[in-house]
C-alpha cells in the first residue's frame, strides 16, 4: 500500500521542533555543565582528596573528560538508530539517559563514606551522561535543520546550539546561589547536590515536550523512497570519510577554547590566582546570558553570508584572544575578566558554533546525515573539548604559567581554520538528497 508523500511542515510544527530542540538541549547541557562546575569546585575535595589541590582538581576534571570520551560511543549508537528508525525517538531517549545519570550523581556517597568505590561510580555515571549527550546533539541538530525553511537553516540550527549557553547559565546560577546562601561547609556537605537532584523536574518537562514533535519530513521522504541504510555509520565512513573529518575539524576551535574559558577558568582563577569562585562564575554567567542572543544572531548571519565566512570570523577572534584572555585574568579585575570572556565566548566562540548544525547537515545525504554529523561532532569532542581542561591544568601544573596553554588554544583554532577553508559551503543547496555531495 502506497503511503502519501510527507507534506512540508507547517509554521507551527517548525516552531514546535525549534522549541523542543532548544529546551531539550538546555536541560541536557544544564546536566553536563553542573557536573563540570562541580568537578572544578567540589569533586576534587569530596571524591579525589589529595594533599596537592591541583592534583585533586586534575583527577576530578579527568572524570569530566570521561564524559567526552563516551560521547562518540553515544553518537555512533544513537546515529545508527536515528538514521534507521528516525530522529524523534532518539530525542526522547537521550534526555532520559542524561537526566537519569545526573539525578544519580546527586545521590552519590563520597570518598569519605565508601572509599575508592565513590570515584568509580562517579565515572560510570559520567559515562552514562556522555552517551546520552553524544546521541542528543545529532538528533536535535538534524531535526532542527530538516524542519527549517531552506533559507533559515542556519537560524533554526542555532536553536539547539543556544541550549549550551542556556544550560550553562542555569547550571552556574544554581551553583552560585547555593554557594552564596550557605557556608562552604554546608555547600560541600549537601548544597552541591541540590542542582543535580532538581534536574529531574526539568527532564520530565523535556520528555513531555519532545514526545509531541513529529518525525522529520526529510527522514520520512528517505524512508518512503527506500533509502534507509542498514548500517548508516559504516556507510558514511565508507562513502564520505572526508566530510566526517571536515566536520570534526570544524569543531576544534570552539570546543577546546570554550571549556578553557568556562571550566578551566575556575581552576586557574581559584588555584593559581587565589580569586573567589563567585567572581569567576559571574563572568561565565554574563557570557552565558549574552549567548542567548549571540548564538541565534550568528545563525541568522550564516544564512545571509554563508557558513564559512562566519566560522572564519569567529576563529580569528579566538586566535587573537589566546594570550589577552589570560592577561585579563591576571589583572584579577572582574570588569576586565568579564570583557575578555564576552569577547572570547560571545564574539568568537558563538560564531564558530552556531553554524555547525546547518553546515554539518549540508555535508551529508539524508540517509547518513545523523551518522555523519554525530561522528564528526562527537569524535572531535574527545580530542578538543574533553581533554582541554585536563591538558590546560596539566600545563599549568608543569609550567606554572599560561603561555603553553595559549599555544595549545592557538593550535586548536588553526585546525578549524584549515577545516573551514577546505569544507564545501552548500548553504543554498537542497537537504533532500539526489544532488552530488562533495567527498
Amino acid at each position: 500500500m502506497a503511503h502519501p508523500a510527507p507534506t512540508a511542515p507547517t509554521a507551527k510544527e517548525t516552531r514546535r521542533v525549534a522549541f523542543a530542540t532548544l529546551i531539550g538541549t538546555s536541560i541536557e547541557w544544564f546536566d553536563f555543565f553542573v557536573y563540570g562546575a562541580a568537578a572544578a569546585l567540589v569533586f576534587n575535595k569530596l571524591f579525589f582528596p589529595t594533599e596537592n589541590p591541583l592534583t585533586g582538581t586534575l583527577l576530578a576534571l579527568s572524570t569530566f573528560g570521561v564524559g567526552f570520551v563516551a560521547r562518540p560511543f553515544g553518537g555512533v549508537i544513537f546515529a545508527h538508530f536515528g538514521d534507521r528508525i528516525g530522529r524523534k525517538s532518539m530525542l526522547v531517549l537521550s534526555v532520559v539517559m542524561m537526566g537519569g545519570g545526573t539525578f544519580l550523581v546527586g545521590l552519590m556517597p563520597t570518598f569519605e563514606t565508601i572509599g575508592v568505590l565513590a570515584p568509580i561510580l562517579l565515572v560510570l555515571l559520567r559515562i552514562v551522561q556522555g552517551i546520552g549527550l553524544g546521541g542528543e546533539w545529532g538528533a536535535a541538530a538534524t531535526m532542527a535543520v530538516e524542519f527549517a525553511p531552506p533559507h533559515r537553516r542556519g537560524l533554526f540550527g542555532s536553536f539547539p546550539q543556544t541550549g549550551v549557553p542556556a544550560g550553562m547559565l542555569t547550571a552556574n546560577l544554581s551553583l552560585l546561589v547555593m554557594s552564596a546562601v550557605m557556608s562552604d561547609e554546608a555547600f560541600l556537605a549537601w548544597g552541591w547536590r541540590v542542582p543535580f537532584l532538581a534536574s529531574i523536574v526539568l527532564v520530565a518537562v523535556g520528555i513531555v515536550i519532545r514526545l509531541k514533535v513529529a518525525e522529520s519530513p526529510v527522514f520520512e521522504r528517505a524512508k518512503q523512497a527506500g533509502k534507509i541504510e542498514r548500517q548508516p555509520v559504516l556507510a558514511v565512513l565508507r562513502r564520505q570519510p572526508g566530510n566526517v573529518l571536515r566536520a570534526a575539524g570544524l569543531r576544534f576551535a570552539e570546543n577546546s577554547t570554550f571549556y578553557i574559558h568556562t571550566t578551566f577558568v575556575l581552576t586557574y582563577g581559584t588555584v593559581a590566582l587565589g580569586m573567589q569562585r563567585a567572581d569567576l562564575l559571574i563572568a561565565v554567567i554574563v557570557a552565558s546570558a549574552l549567548g542567548l542572543v549571540s548564538m541565534p544572531l550568528y545563525g541568522y548571519a550564516c544564512d545571509r553570508f554563508g557558513r564559512r565566512p562566519v566560522v572564519l570570523w569567529g576563529s580569528i577572534v579566538l586566535l587573537l584572544m589566546s594570550w589577552p584572555y589570560f592577561w585579563a585574568l591576571d589583572t584579577r579585575s572582574l570588569p576586565w575578566i568579564i570583557l575578555a570572556t564576552v569577547i572570547a565566548v560571545n564574539i568568537g566562540n558563538s560564531a564558530v558554533y552556531a553554524p555547525q548544525p546547518a553546515w554539518f547537515s549540508e555535508l551529508f545525504e539524508p540517509e547518513v546525515r545523523y551518522s555523519g554529523a554525530s561522528i564528526g561532532a562527537q569524535g572531535a569532542s574527545v580530542f578538543a573539548g574533553g581533554l582541554a581542561p585536563v591538558i590546560a591544568t596539566a600545563l599549568l601544573d608543569a609550567t606554572g604559567g599560561y603561555d603553553w596553554i595559549a599555544v595549545y588554544m592557538s593550535a586548536m583554532v588553526l585546525i578549524t581554520i584549515v577545516a573551514a577553508l577546505v569544507s564545501p559551503d552548500r548553504y543554498k543547496a537542497s537537504l533532500r538528497g539526489g544532488e552530488p555531495v562533495p567527498v
